[in-house]
């Protein structure tokens, strides 16, 4: 797949998880929908965090490293975006199961951080 038809898909697979987390929000009551209801918005809204993020840091990668093979920064976009994304959902479940407490986001973050530097070691080693 070229650059160009993934950076499509990706924009477009993101502009598609904007607009379902937004029909979600604005058109699905969670309290008629139970639990269907929210695992819809969370879904949602974590695919949507995801893309774009992706897009961002890959678009920044590019813009100010002027590296010449731009397809390195695709892999470490997606995989920051996705602990990024982990960061806010799991925020927002914690807020929403009232868990929320600096501890327990200390603890997610300190996971997540733990979780990149492995893969950035793991990465330095294969080399």
């Amino acid at each position: 797949m070229s650059l160009k038809k993934y950076l499509l898909f990706m924009t477009s697979a993101t502009l598609i998880s904007w607009i379902a987390w937004l029909v979600v929000l604005f058109y699905i009551n969670p309290v008629e929908s139970g639990v269907i209801g929210f695992v819809f918005f969370y879904v949602s809204m974590f695919f949507a965090l995801i893309g774009t993020f992706s897009l961002i840091g890959f678009f920044g990668r590019v813009w100010f490293t002027k590296e010449p093979i731009i397809f390195r920064h695709l892999g470490i976009s997606t995989r920051q975006s996705l602990w990024f994304a982990i960061l806010i959902v799991g925020t927002l479940l914690l807020q929403s199961a009232d868990l929320y407490r600096w501890w327990s986001i200390s603890l997610l973050i300190i996971f997540l951080t733990l979780l990149e530097f492995f893969f950035l070691s793991r990465k330095v080693v294969s080399r």
